[in-house]
């Protein structure tokens, strides 16, 4: 097309093209007739290639009517009916080709194959009566006249398609789909059907309405890109343009600013909106964002709004309205033990700390009588408690003071310090085949592996390692105990309980546990009545 680049190899075979219809107005020798097979081979693979990329636009039509039916749905039947005129003109050409060659050559000739044509397998190359016969006709009523009016018809739809909206692909159109008449070698005038297809041999009247096609595809391509531009012809570049409101905070304490940043959430970096909260403009910042300001003077929600205006590409004023709100309140602050309304020295004990209006990341805090870390702490069932903070007492019988500041626009404001009471973890129970008291079968006593300890009815998700206990059998009159150093049963061990009868009593004591704390612990005997 007109303003389209051509690429070396579209080139090359225009400049053969030139030559070889040259050559031919010589009447040279067949070699030369030969020759317009590879410059037809050439205009297929361009047609080809063309096919591809107009298949592309199709489905980016089709994409843009899925996520904007409103906006992009009438250029896409506008698309469709481009495509239903182009595939009408190049089929018509197609069938014109096939025509001539099997006309010339007999239906079963090799070269057509469906609607499928193969110059390269073309024998009557140079055979110039058939072309003539067919396009131009006895009383010049031949297929040529419906083919130029085809191609009329199309290049008057397109351009009825452009609406006058784009000069330069009209012009294109009208030069690349020409169908005047014009002048001979003898310099009179001629009709368009003659100069293009009269006494040519048959490869060349071929190579000639491979021509046109590939000349239909591109002026479809052409219009179909016009189309496309259209959809976001009077949009903003941007996938979504939604007013933004974006405060400091939404709460704020009796006497310190509220303050939020309005904004587009896609920006044009070359303007800036006009942002209006009543009659007041507000300043901007680097980033095109409105900055608001008011102080809080009485408790309460606070309902606040304006516009935002932007050029939009195609030069009008496009407005977005906001609103907003925020809460005035007075100052306060919320801790909350997530686990017990008690803390337990030496372990890690979940606090949520909050203060209305205020992100977590500007709270900080303080202990009196511990320490504190971010570390997440879980219950009895391995479930992480809620809690963004969690503090380990030092000594017992004495409380934890947790002291709150937070940034309220950039000031530290202090709140009274929050008590809670400080208890030693309860005692475990040592357990053997899940019981410490009571009867177990000898069959189970005699397959259990060791001894363990653990915290029944306790939130926290404490492990005890045991870390040593005798077994004590009485025969007879007789005590025979075994000693192990950990939480497992030692081969003597496990003997002594296969030598337990029915009614007999398995003992299990001088039980030691180490806490999680750190410390070692003495656990109550287990005495077990064997079934």
């Amino acid at each position: 097309m007109g303003h389209e680049k051509l690429s070396p190899r579209q080139k090359m075979i225009g400049m053969m093209y030139l030559v070889l219809t040259a050559m031919l107005a010589l009447n040279v020798s067949k070699e030369a007739v030969e020759a317009f097979k590879k410059v037809d081979k050439g205009l297929t693979q361009t047609i080809a290639n063309y096919a591809v990329k107009n298949d592309q636009i199709y489905k980016e039509f089709d994409r843009a009517a899925a996520e904007n039916p409103a906006k992009a749905g009438k250029y896409k039947s506008a698309a469709l009916q481009v495509k239903e005129r182009a595939d009408e003109a190049y089929n018509f050409i197609q069938g014109l080709k096939i025509l001539i060659i099997n006309t010339a050559e007999g239906p079963e000739n090799l070269a057509v194959s469906g609607n499928e044509v193969d110059v390269e397998k073309v024998l009557k190359i140079d055979d110039n009566n058939t072309p003539s016969e067919i396009l131009i006709g006895a009383n010049e009523n031949g297929k040529a006249n419906d083919l130029k009016a085809i191609l009329v018809e199309y290049r008057e739809f397109l351009i009825t398609v452009l609406d006058g909206k784009s000069p330069n692909v009209e012009e294109a159109l009208r030069k690349s789909i020409n169908t005047e008449d014009g002048k001979n070698k003898d310099g009179a005038t001629e009709r368009w059907e003659n100069l293009n297809f009269q006494t040519l041999p048959l490869v060349a009247v071929i190579c000639i309405l491979s021509e046109y096609q590939l000349t239909v595809r591109n002026a479809e391509t052409e219009v179909l890109n016009y189309l496309y531009s259209q959809i976001d012809a009077a949009s903003f570049k941007f996938t979504k343009l939604t007013p933004m409101v974006m405060p400091v905070s939404n709460y704020v304490m009796m006497g310190s600013e509220y303050e939020a940043a309005v904004f587009i959430s896609a920006t044009d970096t070359t303007q800036a909106p006009d942002i209006t909260v009543g009659e007041t403009k507000l300043p901007l910042d680097d980033y095109g964002r409105g900055i608001y300001k008011v102080r809080a003077s009485s408790v309460g929600s606070k309902k606040w709004g304006g516009i935002i205006a932007m050029k939009a590409p195609d030069g009008t004023i496009v407005k977005y309205p906001f609103d907003a709100s925020y809460n005035v309140g007075e100052p306060n602050v919320i801790v909350s033990p997530t686990a017990m309304n008690v803390m337990y020295a030496g372990i890690a004990n979940p606090i949520d700390v909050s203060v209305p209006g205020v992100s977590p990341d500007r709270i900080k805090i303080k202990v009196a009588n511990g320490s504190f870390t971010t570390e997440r702490v879980r219950n009895s069932r391995g479930e992480p408690f809620r809690g963004n903070w969690a503090v380990r007492p030092t000594a017992v019988g004495q409380n934890v003071q947790i002291i709150v500041t937070a940034d309220m626009n950039g000031r530290p404001l202090q709140f009274a310090p929050y008590e809670f009471r400080v208890k030693a973890i309860p005692p475990p129970v040592a357990i053997f085949a899940q019981k410490s008291t009571g009867s177990v079968p000898r069959a189970t006593a005699a397959a259990q592996q060791g001894v363990f300890a653990i915290l029944p009815d306790f939130d926290f998700d404490l492990q005890y390692q045991v870390t040593g206990f005798s077994v004590l059998y009485s025969e007879r009159g007789n005590d025979y105990e075994e000693s192990s150093t950990n939480s497992n049963l030692t081969p003597k061990q496990k003997e002594l309980i296969n030598r337990l009868t029915r009614g007999k009593n398995l003992i299990i004591k001088d039980i030691k546990a180490l806490g999680p704390d750190g410390k070692t612990k003495e656990l109550s005997p287990i005495i077990l009545k064997i079934d």
